[in-house]
């Protein structure tokens, strides 16, 4: 539907303006291909070129207020700015909107109608609006009929800031602001702002209901036995859920509540750098579906896309509603985790490749969010790095890290359910040295972990972590499970292993003041 009126925005000030209100695909394609925003590839997928290659998580800024000055954890990604300053840009925002081709659509970002937030997204680009209507929850059309928003997304990426002017740190900005139940967001086309966005107001939002919000992919077996995957890029979150053994609940951003997990969104938004046809079948057909948008991803000589050209960055993304999994959950919800799993990529080669986790260290290792860089990843990086995110997912957390922790643990808890630690970075050695942790035996550990195959095994302790270590597991090679013995090298190995730990003990430090005691007395001993 096409309007030329003032009602859908007159809210926003927004009082001239052609707006088209909830376009479906075949109206966006035609509308994105018109406005020069992206071309169609031959097997079907939109496919468009950003300005950036990824999200620009400075530039993102919360409004400190009454609502937020005490419960935003202030610092890293959680930056304030004021209310005038929030007032202003939207001001000139609006006037800039004005006359303008605007995209609306009105979506739910929440399987669980007791916990979803209803969402007006404006956007000044089609293929956004085509992100968007597959990357969150579409409404019936009984529910259109009496949507009423919660919250207003309002994207235009022509509009750059004057950061003299605007009081922001440069051309790009995503500002949210709680109490007036807004984002706003300029100078940047890469459409993944607007999913993270709104993720980061429903993990700001749900803890207050008793919900936990996860960064976190989803599956359920036949029995309905819930595993959750939380890992940050590279660690195999997409990879190691996408199991045709298991129906998949979601791929990134969940909820726990009371009764069991639900999903935030309606589609999924995969990185296809160098995706293998053979090992991710599901996922590589999304990239040659139509309804797909395929961000920076270089089509060959026939339009055809070559997954294998970073040349725009590595970091290319298909964006697909979750119908296209032919064994995804109908409706995103299933009951309470029985297993979960912190994937980490450790460059190192110290953390053993599975290993079961106490309360005290789920809540330590969840707030470290530990993995690796390796060189070659960014310039500069000569040799291993740590990364750690906090809650996975640091960019998107405005609350402090131990009160999700807290959460989180209160949850397992209660479910009875059992914390991996899951490496599947290096072994033998750290990266040069080592090898990259076989796939095939990753799978083979998480099986027996999910399926209770671990439930009688002896563990032994690693320690210098204090982790608990299966002594047999079938399939594995029993020298693959303790790190120790993977390296030729023992001194090597401690020596490393003494680097690592004084890493997570210095990262830690900064969190101390907000968890319990008993989480901090888990921490690593470099000395051991």
């Amino acid at each position: 539907m096409s309007l030329t009126s003032s009602t859908p925005l007159s809210d926003l000030g927004i009082d001239r303006a052609t707006i088209h209100l909830n376009p479906g695909v075949d109206a966006l394609y035609a509308h994105a291909i018109r406005r020069g925003e992206g071309v169609q590839a031959a097997t079907g997928p939109l496919t468009v070129r950003t300005d950036k290659g990824g999200r620009s998580p400075k530039d993102r800024f919360i409004v400190e207020d009454d609502l937020t000055r005490e419960t935003v954890w202030w610092g890293g990604f959680n930056t304030p700015i004021s209310p005038d300053v929030f007032d202003r840009l939207l001001a000139r925002m609006t006037d800039y909107a004005a006359g303008k081709e605007l995209f609306v659509q009105q979506v739910f970002a929440g399987t669980d109608p007791d916990h979803r937030v209803a969402v007006r997204m404006v956007t000044e680009m089609a293929y956004h609006s085509l992100f968007i209507r597959n990357m969150f929850v579409r409404p019936t059309a009984d529910e259109l009929r009496s949507f009423e928003e919660d919250w207003t997304v309002l994207n235009i990426p022509s509009f750059r800031a004057d950061p003299e002017r605007d009081g922001v740190r440069s051309g790009t900005f995503i500002l949210v602001n709680f109490t007036r139940k807004m984002i706003i967001a300029g100078g940047t086309q890469y459409a993944g702002e607007n999913k993270k966005g709104i993720f980061s107001v429903l993990n700001f939002l749900l803890p207050q209901s008793g919900v936990m919000p996860m960064h976190c992919s989803a599956n359920v077996g036949d029995g309905g036995d819930v595993a959750l995957f939380f890992g940050l890029s590279g660690t195999g979150k997409t990879t190691l859920s996408a199991d045709p053994t298991r129906q998949l609940i979601g791929d990134d951003e969940h909820g726990w509540t009371e009764h069991g997990v639900f999903n935030f969104e309606g589609g999924c938004y995969a990185k296809v750098i160098h995706l293998n046809p053979e090992a991710e079948p599901v996922i590589f057909r999304t990239t040659r579906t139509y309804g797909t948008v395929l961000e920076n991803v270089v089509l060959n000589a026939q339009g055809v896309p070559d997954l294998d050209d970073g040349s725009l960055t590595e970091n290319t993304r298909s964006a697909y509603p979750i119908e296209q999994v032919p064994n995804h959950r109908p409706g995103g919800q299933a009951g309470h985790p029985k297993h979960i799993v912190f994937l980490t990529a450790d460059a190192f080669g110290v953390l053993p490749p599975i290993s079961r986790l106490s309360p005290e260290q789920m809540e330590y290792q969840f707030i470290s969010g530990f993995t690796a860089k390796i060189p070659g990843t960014e310039e500069g990086v000569t040799e291993p790095s740590p990364t750690f995110s906090t809650c996975f997912g640091a960019p998107f957390m405005p609350r402090h890290p131990g009160e999700y922790a807290r959460l989180l643990a209160r949850k397992v808890r209660d479910s009875g359910a059992r914390v991996w630690l899951v490496n599947t970075g290096w072994t033998g050695g750290m990266y040069g040295q080592g090898h990259r942790m076989s796939i095939a035996h990753t799978r083979a550990l998480l099986n027996a972990a999910i399926s209770g195959g671990l439930d009688g095994v002896a563990f032994g302790r690693e320690p210098f972590f204090g982790l608990e270590i299966p002594t047999e597991v079938p399939g594995v090679p029993a020298e693959v499970l303790n790190p120790q013995q993977a390296w030729a090298d023992p001194e090597a190995y401690a020596r490393t292993a003494h680097k690592l730990a004084r890493m997570f003990r210095e990262n830690f430090q900064r969190f101390e003041a907000g968890v319990d005691p008993a989480v901090t007395a888990s921490m690593p001993n470099p000395d051991a």
